[in-house]
């Protein structure tokens, strides 16, 4: 009885996490780029009544099977599910959704940050993370940020000897806008000169970086942070630095902004389910109490 009970206590448990992460995920259903959550389980230690053993021929026994008693639920996993979300279209010229692979890259500047400032290294040069919201501002000094402030990493270009830069638009650049490649451009003010490593004015535009994206091993590993960013660790496995639009990486889609991945069915469902076993395990708590009861009873 006492096992039966212990047992459901875990599932009690096991159901409110998946409950607390079904929750998680409807409350962040309008949120840009967030990554539903899912709940899996596995069994817990089970506990062994009678080993198994092999068939004896010369002694007429045919063998028999362990008999085990489980001990229980424990949360397996709470795995990212980093499917794509809608594309809702803004109008915002510097909002940004990815069509496909790559998440782009924001990072915190080691020092204040200057015009075409190359980030050099991780985490030495920058804190980086990783986001599929795309809704950038662009701040007082002219970079372009995430809403809570993290730089938009960029790349000089596109190719292989691109670095790593500080997006930056200039004080009077006019119609700004981000390509398909990623390349945010601009008609730039009077007698500008784009610092290095930026490519130079061609026919009458100037290109303040090219959004980069970093691809995974398992992006499935990457760990939430605040303010809709990612962060990686030693299960993500070593980020892979490029543009929109090249060597498999997703498509840039300038004014726009990439919706939650959270499908409401999907979730509604997981609340019904969780709640049915929360109620299947409290009962099982109660029919044992009852138990109990009853056997401290029979001196009666």
């Amino acid at each position: 009885m006492m096992r039966a009970m212990f047992s459901a206590i875990s599932g009690l448990k096991a159901q409110q996490t998946m409950l607390d992460v079904t929750a998680n995920n409807l409350a962040n259903v309008n949120t840009l780029g967030f990554k539903a959550s899912a709940t899996s389980f596995q069994d817990a230690l089970s506990q062994m009544q009678r080993g198994g053993s092999a068939a004896n021929t010369a002694g007429g026994f045919g063998g028999s099977n362990s008999a085990q008693i489980g001990l229980g639920v424990t949360v397996g996993a709470i795995a990212n599910r980093m499917g794509g979300g809608a594309i809702q279209t803004t109008g915002n010229p510097l909002d940004v959704a990815i069509s496909g692979e790559g998440w782009m890259r924001v990072g915190q500047a080691s020092a204040a940050p200057t015009v075409g400032n190359p980030l050099t290294g991780v985490p030495t040069a920058a804190d980086v993370n990783y986001t599929r919201a795309g809704n950038f501002i662009r701040n007082n000094d002219g970079f372009v940020t995430t809403q809570d402030g993290y730089y938009v990493v960029g790349r000089s270009n596109p190719t292989a000897a691109g670095v790593d830069v500080l997006i930056n638009i200039p004080a009077g650049a006019t119609d700004v806008t981000v390509g398909s490649d990623g390349a945010v451009s601009f008609i730039p003010p009077a007698a500008y000169a784009p610092p290095a490593p930026l490519p130079p004015v061609v026919n009458g535009r100037a290109t303040a970086g090219y959004v980069s994206l970093a691809k995974f091993p398992n992006d499935q590993a990457l760990e939430h942070a605040s303010g809709n960013r990612f962060r990686a660790n030693g299960s993500s496995g070593i980020e892979t630095v490029g543009t929109p639009g090249a060597n498999g990486y997703g498509s840039a889609m300038g004014g726009s902004v990439e919706m939650s991945n959270v499908d409401l069915a999907t979730e509604f469902t997981n609340m019904i389910v969780a709640q049915r076993g929360f109620q299947a395990n409290s009962r099982v708590i109660s029919t044992g109490d009852q138990m109990l009861q009853d056997l401290v009873n029979l001196n009666r």
